[in-house]
C-alpha cells in the first residue's frame, strides 16, 4: 500500500498530513501527485469525493517552497467554479501549508475589492479565485499574471455548466505558455476536452473510475411520486420529503437536500423548519456571509439539513454526510452524479434518495443512461400522494360558474298595431266620439328629439294605425302627436 511519505512530498506538508489523520492517498492523489511534482502537465478524472483537492494542494505547496511572491504578480493559480468550493480550497491550502510561509489570497465576490486589493499588493504565492473576480481585478489594473508558474482548473465540467469556458480560455492567454497546467474534472464532456487539447501539453492522463460513475458505497433509489391535485403536488411533495426523512431514522444524522430552482430551496427550507426540522437554505442569491454562515453550522453540525441549489454540488468537502435527497430530478444527468456525491465519501456508506414527479421522468431515464444502472424504486411512505394537509395547503376555491357575457339579440321591431289584449279591452271601452277629439291631455314638455324620433318613426306610413284613424288626411305624424300640431293640420284640412 502505497503511503504520503512515498511520494516525495516535503517534509512540512507530511508533518500536516499527518495531523490530518491521514496516511494514505486516494486514487487519484497516488496517480497525480508524482507527474506534478515533476512539473508535467496532469489532467484528473475522478468522480467527486476522491480527493482532488489535495491531489493539486499537496504538489503546489511542495514546487512553491522556494521562491518569493512579488507585488500584484501570484505564482500559481487555482481556478474554481463557486465561491463555496474556492473557499474550501483556501481552507485546504491553510491546513496543509501552515508548516510553510506560502501566503495566499481569496478572490471570490460578495466581498470587499478594497481588502483583496490590499493582499495582492503584498504579493501572495498561492491565489483562489472564481473566473469572474479574477478578470474583474485584472481589467482593473489590480493584477499581472505573467508571473504564475501553476495553474489548476477545478471542477472543469461544472465551469462549462455555468458558462465560464470562454473566460477560462481568456485567463490562459493572459498567463505564461511555460506554466504547468492541473486540470481536474468528473465528466469529460466534448468541449473540455477541447480545451486540454488546446492548452495542455502532452498532458499525463490519471482515470481512477470511469466519468459519471457513481460510488458504490451509496445506496440509491428513487421514489416515484404523483400529487392528488395540481394544486396541491408542490404541498403534498413536502411531505413526502419529510415522511422520507422520517423512515430514514437516526440512520439520517444529516442530509444535503437538492432543487432546481433556487425560489425551491427557500420554500422547502421554511416548510421543514414549519414542521420542527433544523434547515437552512444555500443558493446563489444569498448574501456571501448567510451562505458562509449556514455552511459552518452544517459542517459543524450545529445544522442538520441544508436544503441547497446546485451551487453546492460541486466539490464542497463535508465529509460525514450521511444522505442526499433529491428533491427535483436533476435538469443535467451529471448533476446527479456530483449531487449524490456529497455522501459515502472517503470510504464512508452514504443513502441517496430521489422524488420522480411524472413530468421528471424523461430526465430520470438520462441519468440511468449516464450511470449505466436502473435506480431502485421505493415504496412511497405516505401512500399514492402525498396526502396535503390543511395547515399545509390553502383549501381551493369551489369553482363558480364563468360569467359570459353575450350580446342581447335585437328586438325585433313590433308591429305597433298589434296591442295587448288590455290595450285592446281599454280601447274597446272608450266611446267613438274619443277617439275623433284631439287629446287635449296630451304631454306638452316632451323633447323635441324624443318628439321627432317618435313622430319619425313611420314616415312614409299611415297614421292610422288600427284601421279606424281620428286624422286621416294627416300623413307622416303617430299616435302621439301634441294636440296643438294635430289642430293646425286640421285647419288646413278645411281650407
Amino acid at each position: 500500500m502505497t503511503l504520503f511519505t512515498d511520494l516525495n512530498l516535503d517534509k512540512k506538508v507530511l508533518k500536516a498530513i499527518a495531523e490530518t489523520g491521514y496516511d494514505s492517498p486516494t486514487p487519484i492523489q497516488e496517480g497525480a501527485i508524482p507527474p506534478a511534482l515533476e512539473g508535467k502537465d496532469v489532467l484528473g478524472i475522478a468522480q467527486t469525493g476522491t480527493g482532488k483537492t489535495a491531489a493539486f494542494t499537496l504538489p503546489m505547496i511542495t514546487l512553491l517552497g522556494r521562491g518569493r511572491a512579488r507585488a500584484r504578480m501570484p505564482r500559481s493559480l487555482v481556478l474554481a467554479p463557486t465561491r463555496e468550493l474556492a473557499a474550501q480550497v483556501a481552507e485546504n491550502f491553510d491546513t496543509y501549508a501552515k508548516y510553510t510561509k506560502l501566503t495566499k489570497a481569496l478572490l471570490i465576490g460578495g466581498t470587499s475589492f478594497k481588502e483583496q486589493d490590499l493582499l495582492i499588493d503584498k504579493g501572495v504565492d498561492v491565489l483562489i479565485a472564481t473566473p469572474g473576480r479574477l478578470l474583474d481585478h485584472f481589467e482593473r489594473g489590480k493584477l499581472i499574471l505573467s508571473d504564475v508558474k501553476v495553474m489548476v482548473v477545478d471542477e472543469a465540467d461544472r465551469m462549462l455548466d455555468m458558462g465560464f469556458i470562454p473566460d477560462i480560455e481568456e485567463i490562459f492567454k493572459k498567463t505564461p505558455f511555460t506554466r504547468q497546467t492541473l486540470f481536474f474534472s468528473a465528466t469529460m464532456a466534448p468541449e473540455i476536452e477541447r480545451i486540454t487539447n488546446t492548452f495542455l501539453s502532452a498532458p499525463v492522463k490519471i482515470e481512477v473510475a470511469r466519468a459519471a460513475t457513481t460510488n458504490e458505497n451509496i445506496k440509491q433509489g428513487v421514489v416515484m411520486f404523483k400529487g392528488s391535485r395540481r394544486d396541491r403536488a408542490d404541498s403534498e411533495k413536502r411531505k413526502l420529503l419529510r415522511a422520507l426523512i422520517d423512515a430514514e431514522g437516526d440512520a439520517c444524522s444529516n442530509a444535503i437536500i437538492f432543487c432546481n430552482r433556487k425560489s425551491d430551496v427557500d420554500i422547502v427550507a421554511k416548510s421543514l423548519k414549519k414542521y420542527g426540522y433544523d434547515a437552512g437554505a444555500i443558493h446563489g442569491d444569498l448574501d456571501q456571509s448567510v451562505r458562509t454562515r449556514t455552511l459552518d453550522g452544517f459542517r459543524d453540525n450545529k445544522l442538520r439539513f441544508l436544503v441547497a441549489s446546485d451551487v453546492a454540488a460541486r466539490g464542497l468537502d463535508i465529509p460525514a454526510v450521511s444522505h442526499v435527497f433529491n428533491f427535483d430530478v436533476p435538469s443535467h444527468a451529471e448533476d446527479y452524479v456530483h449531487r449524490i456525491g456529497r455522501t459515502g465519501r472517503a470510504g464512508r456508506s452514504g443513502v441517496a434518495i430521489m422524488i420522480c414527479n411524472p413530468r421528471d421522468e424523461k430526465n430520470l431515464a438520462d441519468v440511468e443512461r449516464l450511470v449505466a444502472r436502473e435506480i431502485p424504486r421505493l415504496e412511497n411512505p405516505t401512500g399514492s400522494t402525498g396526502g396535503a394537509e390543511a395547515e399545509d395547503v390553502k383549501p381551493a376555491r369551489e369553482e363558480k360558474p364563468r360569467r359570459t357575457r353575450t350580446r342581447k339579440p335585437r328586438e325585433e321591431a313590433k308591429p305597433e298595431a298589434e296591442a295587448t289584449p288590455e290595450v285592446e279591452a281599454k280601447a274597446e271601452a272608450k266611446p267613438v266620439e274619443a277617439e275623433a277629439a284631439p287629446k287635449a291631455d296630451a304631454p306638452q314638455d316632451k323633447p323635441k328629439r324624443e318628439q321627432r324620433s317618435r313622430g319619425g318613426r313611420n314616415r312614409g306610413g299611415n297614421n292610422n294605425r288600427d284601421g279606424g284613424g281620428r286624422h286621416e288626411k294627416i300623413v307622416g305624424m303617430g299616435d302621439d302627436t301634441p294636440a296643438f300640431i294635430a289642430l293646425s293640420f286640421d285647419e288646413r284640412a278645411k281650407t
